[in-house]
């Protein structure tokens, strides 16, 4: 946990976000977050808009941009927060928090240099496991479909070209 966190650099009076689970009995909806920290993020900067802050981060581990898009979620901190901008090849991401979510959440009062706890989105590690799977030989159930899908995008792609 420490190696993977910023736990380590906590000290007395630090703030952590703590949520109760989500019983089965719940409407469920939106981001799902596990609470498994990937990696950590530092904070590259910050940008004033109005009541709201852009925070741009930079995870210590590039590989998890794979897994981070434009309206897709990361969770920071513990709270999932919407992506508005990623940028692969410089290794970057940014989020947007309005004033009330600054105030609620701990990632609101980070600044620059700072490091945060990231979560990357479940699903997008599920898919690429199942496409990995079937393109290695062990995705017999299920290959056709997937198969279908990627001449389906394939085709799509060739013919916008033209």
């Amino acid at each position: 946990t420490l190696r993977r966190t910023n736990l380590g650099s906590l000290r007395e009076g630090s703030g952590v976000n703590l949520e109760r689970a989500v019983s089965a009995s719940t409407r469920m909806g939106g981001h799902f977050v596990q609470g498994h920290v990937d990696t950590i993020a530092v904070v590259a900067e910050t940008r004033e808009d109005g009541n709201a802050i852009t925070f741009r981060l930079q995870p210590r581990e590039k590989s998890v941009l794979r897994y981070i898009v434009e309206k897709g979620y990361v969770t920071l901190d513990g709270a999932s927060l919407t992506v508005t901008a990623v940028n692969d090849e410089e290794g970057w991401w940014e989020i947007m928090m309005i004033a009330y979510t600054q105030e609620k959440v701990v990632m609101g009062k980070k600044r620059k240099g700072e490091d945060v706890n990231v979560e990357v989105d479940m699903v997008g590690k599920y898919v690429e496991k199942s496409v990995a799977a079937y393109f290695e030989g062990s995705g017999a159930s299920g290959g056709a479909m997937l198969e279908k899908m990627v001449q389906r995008l394939v085709d799509q792609r060739l013919q916008n070209t033209r």
